[in-house]
């Protein structure tokens, strides 16, 4: 697989000469958050960070999506957090996409760069700082963990994309493949945060209409995204956010890969109360 490159967020403003109009939607089945709505006046801060700032890109909603949060964190040299979460039942996945994160867990430390992805488990004992001389940039997805009697809480790990490898759907000849983080069977997980890569020209060639809630951002390429009944032209920088049972398809426009982050809950029987 060739070298990776993942779109981040830079922030500013677009001039007073610019169109207003955008590709951003809200319907009651996805949201498209396009990259060029990630402006500085969007941004949000948190307790006990400092030097950071962030782009909130879905949190739970009452008859949407309601299982998970997704931010794009950006900390500056000599920023970061020795208190980074403020809910105990809370479980994370951080993936990098531009600069260095000094991540320490139970008094090991990490140095995770672009590519770099790290589990942690609800409890767990973390920190995060950028110790390096320029801004670091990361996903931080969030899921109130759902514990089962009889099942262990998973470990907290670190990683790299570029040391796994991509699973080839079947049929597609390689065309369509997942970098997939956790192993599906391991159910002590109650979600996967993977990534999806097609190459230029490959397709979803159903509308999947599943249970499990997604949000995708585009970390490269460009395709044409079948949302509901709506086709959405996507590229990296933008977000979607779907809700349970949306159909969705897609084709990868090309000239190059498109690749997506993407979360999803697994795992665990379907709330009744």
């Amino acid at each position: 697989m060739p070298p990776s490159t993942y779109y981040a967020p830079t922030g500013g403003h677009p001039p007073q000469t610019q169109l207003l109009t955008d590709r951003a939607v809200f319907t009651d089945a996805y949201a498209v958050i396009p990259k060029g709505t990630m402006r500085d006046i969007v941004t949000s801060f948190l307790p006990f960070w400092t030097g950071t700032r962030l782009w909130v890109l879905s949190r739970p909603l009452s008859g949407f999506a309601e299982t998970f949060s997704q931010y794009i964190m950006e900390v500056q040299p000599g920023g970061g957090s020795d208190t980074p979460e403020t809910d105990p039942d809370a479980e994370a996945v951080l993936f990098v996409v531009e600069g260095t994160l000094t991540l320490t867990i139970s008094g090991t430390v990490h140095v995770m760069a672009p590519g770099g992805y790290a589990y942690l488990p609800p409890i767990c004992d973390w920190t995060a700082r950028n110790e390096g001389d320029t801004p670091v940039r990361f996903h931080w997805v969030r899921k109130a963990y759902e514990k089962v009697a009889g099942l262990d809480t998973p470990d907290a790990f670190v990683t790299r994309e570029q040391d796994l490898p991509a699973n080839e759907m079947p049929g597609t000849d390689g065309k369509w493949a997942t970098t997939r983080f956790v192993a599906p069977d391991d159910l002590r997980h109650d979600m996967h945060v993977n990534i999806v890569t097609f190459e230029p020209g490959a397709v979803i060639p159903f509308a999947e209409t599943h249970v499990m809630e997604h949000g995708l951002y585009v970390l490269e390429g460009k395709a044409v995204y079948r949302l509901n009944q709506d086709w959405v032209e996507v590229e990296a920088g933008d977000y979607m956010w779907l809700r349970a049972f949306c159909p969705q398809a897609c084709y990868a426009g090309g000239p190059g890969r498109f690749r997506y982050l993407l979360y999803k809950d697994v795992n665990r029987h379907m709330k009744l109360r």
